[in-house]
């Protein structure tokens, strides 16, 4: 794994990866959004998952998948919200790629309609606005 200094993703302890392949890695959020709350990276030390070269995006996604199917078997959750914030205007506070898998259950939020939509509160609520 290219460490580069000051990357917490790059310096991430031994004991706290639980899934990998040969090009990702997974661990549990330290600030978790839900139970299971997880983090995918690459292990090359990347900002953007469009920064990685077609063997490694497909690692990436692959472990994505196989962590989702994990949290599924762990805390079967109801849903999952799947997402990946690319670059600091999208609210991306680690300067290395990651995608967040956190598992979602009915009623955890009131109305969870717009989903990531959210991030832009004024155009979540679509559905409110005039057909045209």
């Amino acid at each position: 794994m290219l460490i580069v200094n000051g990357c917490p993703f790059c310096d991430l302890p031994a004991g706290g990866v639980v899934e990998r392949n040969q090009h990702a890695l997974a661990f549990r959020d330290r600030y978790p959004l839900a139970a299971g709350h997880t983090l995918v990276i690459p292990r090359r030390h990347v900002e953007s998952p469009f920064d990685l070269a077609p063997e490694e995006l497909t690692a990436l996604w692959s472990l994505v998948a196989q962590v989702r199917r994990s949290l599924a078997s762990e805390f079967a959750p109801d849903a999952f919200t799947i997402g990946v914030n690319d670059g600091v205007a999208a609210g991306q506070t680690i300067p290395h790629a990651h995608v967040h898998v956190i598992p979602r259950w009915t009623g955890d939020v009131a109305d969870p309609r717009g989903g990531l939509r959210w991030v832009i509160p004024t155009r979540a609520p679509y559905w409110n606005e005039p057909a045209g």
